[in-house]
């Protein structure tokens, strides 16, 4: 198994994070009027909160 670090992974995708964010908050609640860079920040808070500073996954999720 190895470690990875979930804030510097999001804050690395973060244009694709929060687009993917956006379009799934469009799909769900299609008149919903979000401001996607402040779903974008809160989302990356609750990552914060959410997750242990090293969260352990499959090697297969990891390619070195």
């Amino acid at each position: 198994m190895k470690y990875v670090d979930p804030e510097k992974i999001v804050d690395h995708l973060s244009t694709e994070m929060r687009r993917a964010l956006k379009a799934a908050v469009d799909e769900v609640a299609p008149d919903a009027d979000i401001d996607e860079h402040g779903l974008f920040r809160a989302f990356r808070r609750a990552v914060g909160r959410k997750c242990s500073r090293w969260e352990q996954v499959p090697d297969n999720c990891v390619k070195e």
